[in-house]
């Protein structure tokens, strides 16, 4: 039978492998089989970096501290500016949250966050505090009427919501501080809950870094656990008594505001998280080197100076 000249005429195609093994041999890197692609050198890691973390974190904190304690221990115009400082540098930092889920008024929330807290310092009927909320939220509901207006889009509910909640979760639990600190015994119950948080916070993250295996909430963080829980929780009952103790005071009260730092402070620490979960960021600002946010750092605080408040602004008092 002929062979077509055609196809006798043309050469056989390489197959796959030959190909490969053809164009392995023109790599120098990799001989016919036993050779492995050069390796390029890893860099080496830097010495002290965790030291210098650590440093940054201890100064930018110790930054923060000193400037509560100083404004509690002087009190008057100093206490006002630290706590209004904080409070709305807190507010804008939960309303970038949301920015990264929906739009927010910030402006004006912002705007009644510093309502809340003049109306604190210059002591007028509560229920102003109540027609600032108001404000801010037909302010919102206004806004976003202009804007479906002119866009054909709007997040009244959305816009609504979250730039009010800003103003009842951020400057009304600072606004409790600022008519605590007017009382006599405000000085005492402030430097207490301070105090009971920071330790929360200290032997919470302790503990959990030496002995943490039980995850407590590991779908909101997972590198908390309950056994830094107990920790902070003991490190929050253990300052109080340290307070009490120094200052001659009743102990029960202050063992009180301990068992609030040491649990409900908690709480208020995976809510901010449970909110940085859903917006999908690590931290809530930038503007603490080595801890992130304010409020980040005050989280918890929030959480229980409103029981505080609760038990010795309005039931004791």
């Amino acid at each position: 039978m002929d062979r077509d000249p055609m196809i006798s005429e043309e050469k056989e195609a390489p197959s796959v492998e030959t190909r490969a093994s053809q164009d392995d041999s023109r790599d120098p890197g990799i001989s016919a089989g036993t050779k492995k692609l050069p390796r390029s050198p890893l860099p080496s890691p830097k010495r002290g970096v965790g030291g210098r973390v650590l440093l940054v974190r201890a100064l930018s904190g110790g930054l923060v501290v000193g400037a509560v304690v100083g404004g509690l221990l002087t009190g008057g115009y100093g206490w006002i500016a630290v706590v209004s400082l904080l409070a709305l540098i807190s507010l804008g930092e939960f309303y970038g949250i949301l920015r990264r889920r929906f739009h927010v008024s910030s402006g004006i929330g912002l705007l009644g966050g510093l309502g809340i807290l003049a109306a604190s310092v210059f002591e007028v009927p509560e229920r102003v505090d109540l027609l600032i909320l108001t404000l801010v939220a037909l302010g919102t509901l206004g806004i976003e009427v202009f804007r479906r207006q002119l866009t054909g889009t709007s997040q009244a509910i959305f816009n609504m919501g979250g730039t009010v909640g800003g103003v009842i979760y951020v400057a009304l639990p600072w606004s409790f501080l600022l008519d605590m600190r007017t009382e006599p015994w405000g000085q005492m119950v402030l430097f207490s809950l301070f105090l009971c948080t920071w330790s929360c916070d200290v032997l919470a993250y302790l503990v959990g870094l030496v002995w943490g295996r039980t995850p407590l909430c590991p779908d909101i963080s997972p590198k908390k656990t309950w056994e830094g829980a107990l920790g902070g929780l003991l490190g929050a009952l253990g300052a109080s008594g340290v307070v009490a103790y120094a200052l001659a005071a009743p102990p029960m009260p202050l063992l009180i505001i301990g068992l609030i730092c040491g649990t409900w402070g908690q709480v208020g620490d995976l809510a901010e998280s449970a909110l940085k979960r859903e917006a999908l960021v690590k931290d809530s600002g930038k503007i603490l080197p080595g801890h992130g946010g304010l409020l980040d750092r005050f989280d918890s605080l929030l959480f229980s100076v409103s029981a505080v408040y609760l038990l010795f602004g309005v039931i004791w008092s």
